[in-house]
């Protein structure tokens, strides 16, 4: 009935037939042995000691940046200083630093700024450091160093003071700053610590109204920090949330209390609103973006009639003692105010603050 190739195979058929079967069962042998053998792996991201999360490209770039400084007043972040410090750092690693927290600036940094869709910067990573053997760890100082920008986010600025200061994490910040040059800003208690002056709120924070009723009030607690060089922020303090609480009377206090401790001529003063950023150019060149306003405080050179414990502050100096320049933030950016010499301004307003019997006027 069937043809006779189909009913009886010839000898050359068989040994053909065989010869297939045997090569497909080693083919198959051989892929199911490299298969077990030599597994396929891809590398992954093992975070450094502090590390609470990070997005983008895990593996660290290396670019030329620009300096740059960046005080933000606190509350809502200021979109366009942001952006600023983004512009600064050339499509490099953003490392957030915090004492407390969580990760909330990752996505939010990461998706800020794109161009045809393409993020501007590689990654965003945010350490947790609070304790001083965290700041003490060599990695996470080495992290650090490895930014085109950092961010210190708010919090307690005593933490800083105490778990930072004299630590490898201090000195990686000063790296930063000074032979890196990359952007480096903060938002209020991570602004509070960039002046060459800081309110360590050890004792807690103070008011205005308990700083001007009598300046060595327990809780005003000042230091001349050895912490963060800034060399625009010399001779400075700052001071944030300027609006809300209300916090110019404490500001004036500060200076009037490093005039007399410190003997600082003219002892000088960044206040910032909320919503509101001071951005200084790798030029010592400030221009204040956001809602709110900023104010550069610069003290009489001749200090405070009276600045005593349990007195209330007298500073008067023909109601001269303190030289203010008001500039209000655009989204786009407002006014100049060159750090340099605290005199080539423009876009503000010129004010004289003074106090008298604890009481603060601005005229």
């Amino acid at each position: 009935m069937f043809p006779d190739f189909l009913t009886k195979p010839t000898k050359n058929d068989i040994i053909l037939i065989s010869s297939f079967l045997l090569s497909f069962s080693l083919l198959a042998c051989s892929s199911d042995s490299n298969e077990f053998e030599k597994p396929i792996s891809t590398p992954t991201y093992t975070p450094i000691p502090s590390s609470i999360g990070i997005v983008g490209d895990s593996k660290d770039v290396t670019v030329t940046t620009s300096a740059g400084t960046v005080l933000m007043g606190g509350s809502t972040d200021v979109d366009s200083a942001m952006k600023w410090m983004i512009n600064k750092s050339i499509g490099g690693d953003v490392v957030i630093i915090r004492a407390s927290g969580a990760t909330g600036y990752n996505q939010y940094l990461y998706d800020l700024v794109k161009v045809n869709g393409i993020h501007q910067v590689n990654s965003v990573e945010t350490l947790l450091i609070n304790s001083a053997e965290l700041a003490n760890n060599p990695k996470v100082a080495e992290r650090i160093k490895e930014a085109e920008m950092l961010f210190i986010a708010g919090g307690d600025q005593a933490n800083y003071i105490r778990f930072w200061r004299n630590t490898p994490v201090e000195e990686a910040l000063n790296y930063l700053i000074n032979i890196k040059k990359v952007p480096v800003g903060g938002t209020s208690a991570g602004c509070a610590i960039l002046g060459e002056a800081v309110f360590t709120a050890e004792n807690n924070t103070i008011t205005s109204e308990e700083a001007l009723l009598n300046p060595f009030d327990l809780k005003m607690t000042l230091a001349k920090s050895d912490f963060i060089n800034n060399p625009f922020l010399k001779n400075t303090i700052t001071d944030t949330h300027y609006n809300n609480p209300d916090r110019k009377g404490r500001h004036i206090t500060f200076l009037a209390r490093l005039s007399t401790d410190f003997n600082w001529q003219e002892a000088k003063g960044i206040g910032v609103e909320e919503e509101t950023a001071v951005c200084i150019d790798e030029n010592g060149k400030a221009v204040v973006y956001g809602t709110g306003t900023a104010y550069f405080l610069k003290g009489s050179s001749e200090k405070p009639e009276k600045c005593s414990p349990s007195n209330k502050l007298n500073w008067i100096n023909n109601k001269k003692a303190i030289q203010a320049y008001l500039i209000t933030g655009k989204e786009t950016g407002n006014g100049s105010f060159d750090l340099t010499n605290w005199s080539t301004i423009s876009g503000g307003t010129s004010k004289n603050m003074y106090v008298t019997d604890g009481v603060l006027s601005i005229e």
